[in-house]
């Protein structure tokens, strides 16, 4: 069996990103056919993306290709019937890559495993990748919670910690808006699973507020806590949740790294390590508006957290938006044409855009699980 496994003529091209649950599910799939799965990082290959979204019409991952034959997501590769999913392995299995099979990265040499760096930009991609291969490897079955005891024996947070040390000497005054949202939203995410592996995840409103205001690295020479890379840097020196001041005064020297005004789709990108929280990605400069418009469409396109009930002319919306609201216009109004103008083509933005036509809309926000996305 074996032999006749390695010696498929064809594969199964997988375009993921790395600590997507639904990737995970997809792969683990694939992973008992029997057959060569190539897995593509389009976090890593961002150049791809365009490609995929041409060849399939989706932006969504995972998408999967059986040679050329494109399956769907996870969900349609759940619902195939065992015979057809047969079909296919058959056709990796005898039939050689048609010259039209879905395309792979080009190979680059120049990357460097050292991680011996003081570009801020690069060094924050090679802590978001050991740290979600961390993140990747120890999610449960369901993708839905992750195993920080089995992650923080594993021996790359050893070496992600020893990377982390470095953040000290980055040179931030250098970074572009672009390099500096994606660096700042990858080590945002980063630290709150760095924080969780070493004190533990909090539990109630106290905890959570300690947690923000003091899990930190030092980077370029000045403490940043989670509190002030979210508030102060990427929301534009705003007041966060429970904060009566600005985060930086006006001569605290790290004013001079916060963006000029808040990114409303930074919201969509933060993982705060609560369920009811964004999913966790890669982000890089390259395309990063793209990136974060991708991650707020599907946020939407989620009941969890944005739901339109046509008959009570009611639109529930995840509490992000009423903590938030500021970011978002600062009335229900503005915040409703904002959201209507970031949500993929699809039937629940036709409806909210007959609600909001109908006039007189009810806006109500959704409880938050703030319940923690680690396994116990």
């Amino acid at each position: 069996m074996e032999e006749f496994e390695s010696s498929s003529l064809g594969r199964v091209t997988v375009y993921s990103i790395q600590g997507c649950p639904h990737c995970v599910q997809a792969k683990a799939i694939l992973g008992g056919l029997g057959v060569p799965v190539c897995d593509v990082d389009v976090g890593k290959h961002p150049e791809l993306r365009a490609r995929v979204k041409e060849l399939t019409g989706r932006s969504s991952v995972p998408q999967i290709f059986f040679n050329n034959i494109h399956v769907g997501g996870n969900d349609d590769l759940q619902k195939m019937a065992p015979e057809e999913l047969q079909r296919l392995v058959n056709v990796v299995k005898k039939e050689p890559l048609p010259a039209d099979a879905p395309p792979l990265p080009e190979e680059n040499p120049t990357e460097s495993p050292s991680g011996e760096t003081d570009g801020a930009a690069e060094l924050s991609l090679l802590l978001r990748e050991l740290i979600l291969k961390l993140f990747s490897e120890h999610l449960s079955a369901d993708g839905k919670s992750v195993d920080y005891k089995g992650m923080s024996g594993d021996p790359a947070f050893e070496r992600y910690c020893e990377l982390a040390i470095q953040l000290q000497r980055v040179e931030l005054l250098s970074l572009s808006r672009e390099e500096k949202l994606a660096f700042f939203i990858n080590i945002y995410n980063a630290l709150v699973i760095h924080g969780n592996l070493r004190l533990g995840a909090p539990t109630n409103m106290l905890q959570r507020y300690k947690f923000f205001n003091y899990v930190s690295y030092l980077i370029g020479g000045e403490l940043f806590t989670l509190q002030d890379i979210e508030n102060g840097v990427l929301r534009g020196n705003r007041r966060g949740m429970a904060q009566l001041l600005r985060p930086f005064s006006k001569t605290d020297p790290r004013l001079q790294v916060a963006l000029p005004d808040a990114e409303p789709l930074i919201h969509f990108a933060l993982n705060c390590g609560a369920k009811g929280c964004p999913p966790i990605k890669t982000y890089t400069p390259k395309d990063i508006d793209s990136q974060l418009r991708t991650a707020a469409e599907a946020f939407l396109e989620n009941d969890d957290s944005c739901l339109v009930d046509s008959g009570k002319r009611e639109v529930r919306l995840s509490q992000i938006f009423k903590w938030y609201k500021a970011d978002f216009g600062g009335t229900d109004e503005k915040l409703l044409k904002w959201v209507l103008d970031h949500m993929g083509d699809s039937p629940k933005k036709s409806s909210l855009q007959d609600v909001i036509s109908a006039g007189k809309t009810k806006v109500i926000f959704l409880p938050y699980d703030w319940s923690t996305n680690g396994t116990h």
